[in-house]
């Protein structure tokens, strides 16, 4: 079952302050793999890996349903 932009935008948007979001459907528009970076507050302070497992926690239901994600998170 695809995912659509719109469900990853709404979720991260809903968890997290952000300063900057790119979203971009690397499988041609069928919604399996998705890039995604993220630019907040939330993620000051934190190693690149715990900004890894927040935004995988923030996103498990989603994720599951891919094919394959990749993801870039900073803090501001």
């Amino acid at each position: 079952m695809p995912i659509s932009q719109e469900t990853l935008e709404t979720a991260i948007r809903q968890a997290i302050p952000v300063t900057y979001l790119e979203i971009t459907d690397t499988s041609n528009g069928c919604g399996e793999n998705y890039s995604v970076v993220v630019v907040s507050e939330a993620f000051e302070g934190k190693t690149t890996l715990a900004r890894h497992r927040f935004i995988n926690e923030l996103l498990k239901n989603e994720i599951a349903l891919m094919h394959a994600f990749s993801q870039v998170g900073m803090s501001r």
